[in-house]
């Protein structure tokens, strides 16, 4: 079976960035203890349960804000996650005389401050992004008057009466084509909009190898449920290459009747998936053999804290 590694894969520079922080704080007896993160640091369940095994505690309810969850926290050092943080959670932060790192992306700043920059200039800012993101919802606390886009009916339903000065911007993750269906609509209700597109330069590189690949039976991306770059270059794959792709965790998530009729299979991974995980999942299919029952183990032999 030939097994095709794709480049660029895996962790992306806000993946690095953030987890130096994390490691950091860890070594540095200076920083209060206990240590949390306001969500998971970056979305890889993998990564988070191996920090854990070093004393942070990762803050990730479903439904919670980062502002409600910031209550919980009463002392020691808090570390905002690569996703973004609003200012109000900042604030709070330090209304409770805590010690806090931002791990935010430079890529979502970036996002940050144009968004700023246009409501100061007049501007009715139009955000296209997933709903449940904690980048959404560190952007949508800015201001209340930024409406939300995340599907086509939502472009659809949008206020025709909004004026002339229409700025749109978006989540750093998604896919391009999430984005060209819903600017269409755009386009077509407010002619004279600006758009800024910030989906970030490692989401775009790594959905355009799944695009530029050569014709597979199969693809698997190693990548977390949660995590949204690591979804679209699985949607990517199936949607404009026609390639039966499935988003695995690790090596231990493959369904061997996936490879039982097949003779090739490509292999790439999200912006936060350890290498280690993904070069056990490529390891794995170069020695598979479909008759062979020795060859068919693929439980990790990787420890909680091998990801880091």
């Amino acid at each position: 079976m030939k097994v095709i590694d794709l480049t660029p894969r895996g962790y992306c520079h806000g993946v690095l960035n953030a987890m130096a922080i994390v490691k950091k704080v860890i070594k540095t007896e200076s920083y209060p203890r206990p240590i949390y993160v306001l969500g998971q640091i970056v979305h890889n369940q993998k990564i988070t349960k191996a920090f854990k095994a070093y004393g942070v505690i990762s803050l990730d309810q479903k439904g919670k804000t980062r502002l409600e969850m910031i209550e919980q926290v009463n002392q020691g050092t808090v570390i905002f996650t690569a996703h973004g943080i609003s200012d109000k959670v900042i604030e709070r932060a330090k209304e409770k005389g805590l010690t806090y790192l931002n791990a935010t992306c430079r890529d979502v700043l970036k996002v940050h401050k144009a968004v700023k920059q246009k409501l100061d200039e007049g501007y009715q800012v139009i955000y296209i992004g997933h709903r449940n993101h904690p980048e959404p919802e560190a952007i949508l606390d800015i201001d209340p008057s930024i409406l939300f886009v995340e599907h086509e009916k939502d472009a659809m339903l949008l206020p025709n009466d909004l004026g002339d000065k229409i700025f749109v911007t978006n989540q750093t993750t998604l896919s391009l084509y999430d984005i060209q269906s819903v600017l269409a609509i755009i386009e077509t209700k407010y002619p004279s909009y600006i758009f800024d597109n910030e989906i970030c330069n490692a989401t775009t590189v790594r959905q355009q190898a799944v695009l530029d690949q050569e014709k597979v039976d199969l693809m698997l991306v190693v990548g977390d449920q949660k995590s949204s770059n690591s979804n679209k270059l699985a949607e990517v794959s199936k949607k404009s290459k026609n390639i039966p792709s499935y988003l695995i965790g690790g090596v231990e998530d493959i369904d061997l009747s996936w490879l039982q009729n097949i003779s090739s299979v490509s292999v790439t991974s999200g912006a936060s998936t350890p290498t280690k995980v993904t070069e056990e999942v490529i390891d794995f299919l170069k020695q598979y053999k479909k008759d062979d029952p020795n060859t068919w183990h693929h439980q990790t032999k990787l420890s909680v804290t091998d990801v880091l």
